[in-house]
């Protein structure tokens, strides 16, 4: 790999890349989502999609970076069963059973899955221009 030329897709390109063609979100949803105007988001996700092109038809490797990243220090959780809504630390692991009822029915809560469930396994994180910043709750 560290013999590869490399393309360089950054955060926001990859954010459009996930909100657009991922989730397949209209380019006026997608660029609310991520506070730019429609116009700006669409210069973003063509710029991507010829960066990943790029990589691809050429064989290059595809490093993503740029920007500000802020991790939050917990993860949200629901039980199905009973409803309650909990959160736990990171690095604690997965919880098998829901803390009230003891139900094996626990998952992400829905405000939680942000770009974890999209792109590849992490922390949840909210995207801005010029970068990522923690999710307000």
């Amino acid at each position: 790999m560290s013999a590869l030329t490399e393309v360089v897709l950054t955060f926001d390109e990859l954010e459009a890349i996930r909100l657009g063609d991922l989730e397949g979100h209209y380019q006026e949803d997608a660029a609310t989502e991520m506070g730019v105007s429609r116009q700006t988001f669409g210069r973003i996700i063509e710029t991507a999609h010829r960066k990943v092109a790029e990589a691809l038809c050429h064989g290059k490797a595809l490093q993503i970076a740029g920007g500000i990243v802020e991790m939050t220090e917990t993860r949200k959780f629901t039980c199905s069963g009973c409803g309650h809504n909990w959160e736990v630390p990171y690095g604690v692991g997965r919880p098998s059973v829901c803390p009230e009822c003891k139900s094996a029915n626990v998952h992400r809560s829905p405000e939680d899955r942000g770009y974890g469930g999209g792109c590849g396994h992490g922390r949840r994180r909210s995207w801005r221009r010029g970068g990522i910043s923690e999710r307000e709750s």
